[in-house]
Parts: C-alpha cells; sequence; structure tokens
C-alpha cells in the first residue's frame, strides 16, 4: 500500500510539472512560480529515492509479535534487503533479474500466503524438495537431525516462565557454504508433539518456522503450509532501532545492530 502511495505521489508531481513545461508553459515562467509546481519540484527527486530505495534495496519493517524470539524482539525496527534474492518489480512484485538463491537458515520476510497484504518473518528451513519432519520438539531436514545444544534459559521480558535456548546448525543448501547456526526456543512444559507433522517441499516453495518453535504460526500450522516464490520479499539483515518493553516502550539502543543473521560454523582442523 506505501509503494502504491509513494508511485502515486511520484506521478503526481511529474505530471505537475510536465504539463506547466509543455501544456501550459507560461504557468512556469511566472513570478514567483505557482506554488504547486515548487512544491513538484521539491518533492519529486526526494520521493522518486524513496521510492526506489524502498522499492528495489530495503524496506524497513516492524516485529509486532514474539515468534522469531530470541533473534528478534517486540517492538525491533528492522531493515530488509530486497535484493539479495533478485530485483522485483515494485507493487507486482514480479521478478526481473534473479541473483541469490534463498538458503535454510536464512531470516524471511515474505507475504502471508492466505493474504498476501501481510508480511511475516521467519526462518527458511526448507527447500524446494526437501523433507521437513517435526516432531518431539526435534527437526529433522532430508533424514538428518538438526544438531541442537541447550544453552542458558530465555526468559522473555514481561514474563516469568523460562523457555530453554538452544544453538542449532543447518546445512544452507549449497555444497560449497558452511552450515550455520542461530537460536531456538523452546518451551520447558508444550506437549511434545505440538506442531507435529511431515511435510515435502514442492518446488517454487519455502518451509519457514519461528525461532520460537512453540509459539509461532508457521509452516507447520493449518493458516498455511509452504511459501512461494513470488511471495518472498527480503533478507532481514538489521536491527536499526527497537521500542520494546525492556525500556517501557522507550528506544532499547542496545539492540541496534543486533544479529540476525545465522552465524557460520567453522569447520573445526583435526
Amino acid at each position: 500500500m506505501f509503494e502504491v502511495i509513494l508511485l502515486s505521489l511520484v506521478c503526481l508531481c511529474a505530471a505537475v510539472m510536465l504539463v506547466c513545461r509543455f501544456v501550459l508553459p507560461s504557468l512556469s515562467k511566472r513570478q514567483p512560480e505557482p506554488w504547486y509546481l515548487d512544491y513538484a519540484r521539491s518533492f519529486f527527486p526526494v520521493l522518486l529515492l524513496v521510492f526506489l530505495l524502498r522499492g528495489f534495496v530495503a524496506e524497513p519493517f516492524r516485529i509486532p509479535s514474539g515468534s522469531m524470539l530470541p533473534t528478534l524482539e517486540i517492538g525491533d525496527f528492522i531493515l530488509v534487503n530486497k535484493f539479495t534474492y533478485g530485483l522485483r518489480l515494485p507493487i507486482n512484485h514480479t521478478k526481473i533479474v534473479s541473483i541469490n538463491e534463498p538458503e535454510r537458515g536464512d531470516v524471511v520476510v515474505f507475504r502471508y500466503p492466505p493474504n498476501p497484504s501481510l508480511n511475516y518473518i521467519k526462518r527458511l528451513i526448507g527447500l524446494p524438495g526437501d523433507e521437513i519432519v517435526y516432531r518431539n520438539q526435534t527437526l529433522y531436514v532430508n533424514g538428518d537431525k538438526i544438531e541442537s545444544s541447550q544453552i542458558d534459559d530465555y526468559i522473555q521480558q514481561g514474563k516469568t516462565q523460562a523457555q530453554n535456548r538452544y544453538e542449532q546448525t543447518i546445512k544452507t543448501g549449497d555444497e560449497h557454504n558452511s552450515p550455520v547456526s542461530f537460536s531456538t526456543l523452546l518451551n520447558k512444559y508444550s506437549a511434545s508433539n505440538a506442531n507435529a507433522g511431515t511435510w515435502v517441499v514442492p518446488a517454487g516453495h519455502y518451509f519457514m518456522m519461528g525461532d520460537n518453535r512453540d509459539n509461532s504460526a508457521d509452516s507447520r500450522s493449518r493458516s498455511f503450509t509452504f511459501v512461494p516464490d513470488e511471495n518472498i520479499v527480503g533478507e532481514a539483515f538489521f536491527v536499526w532501532m527497537s521500542f520494546g518493553t525492556a525500556t517501557g516502550g522507550g528506544p532499547d539502543f542496545d539492540r541496534v545492530g543486533a544479529d540476525i543473521k545465522a552465524s557460520k560454523v567453522e569447520p573445526v582442523d583435526n
């Protein structure tokens, strides 16, 4: 919606300038020039730059829920790289240039399949052709159990119930890239088979999961299963501000620059 408004304003400014220049040139020669022409000339380059940056380079989003805890907290403001997976046209989202392919472990913003006007953010777990199994709070990709190591417990701001925090390692899907690791949460008191199931990812689609495994509406839910490639918006890469519960709704500068991207796991020399 915001892109449509921006594009409309850019076109309006351009139309005012063109009419005053070629259709009614006497208007552009007035001293002082009409206010609407002055405004159009002033705002056109700014609006065009914002439209191009937001449409093709990076777009800001706010995290409204805790489905990606502990990686992303409620109230985080993030930037999403919109060209890392290829250039897409604003408004209709048609891909015009392919660049990189999404990989397992990426934190991805996508348009919610049942309602594309909504944006969701999850971690990419399954690539096209993958078999995903989730049971007893354990994840398997193509028959391989995702390695997990328990670290310190996590207590969400404003909550008293602790959750188990794990460091998980997953192959990216590119044989030339190292595996990556990221943190996940599991509720100690959750039913062991909550959201259990087996899924095979179809061509041109992806399987997404929240890092807050027992509190995430994702590809394991009934609302949607797979995310088609055309719904991909981009990869989240930077927290530029946060207004969370830890500061009572005020700015939390400690969150600025927080890690979003999964960490590469370097091979151990024998």
